[in-house]
């Protein structure tokens, strides 16, 4: 039974579970704040814009979490002062932690992306990874991203999970849960303990998978000009999901760092292929994330 959320309960979902979520982040999804990591943000941003980009002097993040994009930005010179915000009280600490560990000047703050408390024409960036698919109410969100832009801003959002991209990764989170027992013998790994309540929040949290053509009727609903939606990660993603899929059924720390290696190098080897090979010959639609860009005129 398909059960309906009210968006207030889908705000209430997200804030505890990314609260719980909010000290482990960074470890589960192998964020990283150093060359790697930075190259990685500058990539999807590049690709979002078609080519390198400029300064901008105030940027605002939508559902920063623990700073991953922000935080890579201001060390890459792309923005010069930083506003980060979140639902999440947890993962505004994390982020401040993390700025105040890099010697970066941030200010982190709770906010609803639907009410920002922010005056109109205040920044001159917009941006977010992996976070419209957590709002309940995008018409809004998208009106207040307009709002609070300076003329000839822009919008960027990327990690965005693609309706096809979302339908064909359930066949390696499929396979590895068929081989996952074969797998935790071979390394004599013990099952994971799960907690129930936690499962229960995390399939509660992502409420949208988009088509190119959903984002950029939003975007253009908004007032926004120059939409461009691209797409990411195809070999990768399902590298990736098939590789999550079997590490979420084992004892984390029974996890040899062999395989950990393995599993991270085998992901940036395979998203370097999608980026030079498929992403310029194949449809946004069937790549796991998609990336979108407009301009406030």
């Amino acid at each position: 039974m398909v059960v309906v959320r009210s968006a207030a309960e889908i705000r209430d979902v997200n804030t505890r579970y990314h609260d719980g979520a909010a000290a482990t982040y960074d470890a589960k999804w192998g964020i990283d704040f150093g060359p790697v990591g930075q190259a990685q943000v500058l990539s999807k941003v590049r690709k979002a814009l078609g080519g390198r980009p400029q300064g901008y002097p105030q940027s605002l993040e939508i559902g920063a979490g623990t700073g991953y994009f922000s935080l890579n930005l201001l060390r890459a010179g792309v923005v010069r002062e930083a506003t980060c915000t979140d639902i999440s009280e947890g993962m505004v600490a994390m982020l401040a932690e993390n700025a105040t560990q890099l010697g970066l000047n941030v200010r982190a703050m709770r906010a609803d992306a639907e009410s920002l408390p922010f005056e109109g024409a205040s920044f001159d960036l917009v941006l977010g990874h992996a976070v419209l698919h957590h709002l309940p109410d995008l018409a809004r969100a998208f009106a207040e991203f307009h709002r609070v832009l300076r003329p000839g801003g822009r919008i960027v959002f990327a990690g965005e999970p693609s309706l096809i991209g979302d339908r064909l990764a359930s066949i390696p989170k499929r396979s590895a849960a068929a081989v996952a027992p074969l797998w935790r013998a071979l390394l004599r790994a013990d099952v994971a303990s799960i907690d129930k309540s936690d499962g229960q929040l995390e399939s509660s949290v992502d409420i949208h998978a988009f088509t190119p053509g959903t984002l950029t009727t939003y975007a253009r609903a908004a007032g926004f000009e120059e939409v461009a939606v691209g797409g990411e990660e195809l070999l990768a993603n399902w590298f990736g999901w098939f590789n999550r899929a079997l590490e979420a059924t084992a004892d984390p720390d029974a996890v040899p760092m062999l395989w950990r290696h393995y599993a991270h190098g085998g992901y940036l080897l395979l998203q370097r292929l999608d980026g030079r090979v498929l992403e310029p010959r194949l449809p946004p639609a069937i790549f796991y994330n998609l990336l979108l860009t407009a301009r406030k005129r």
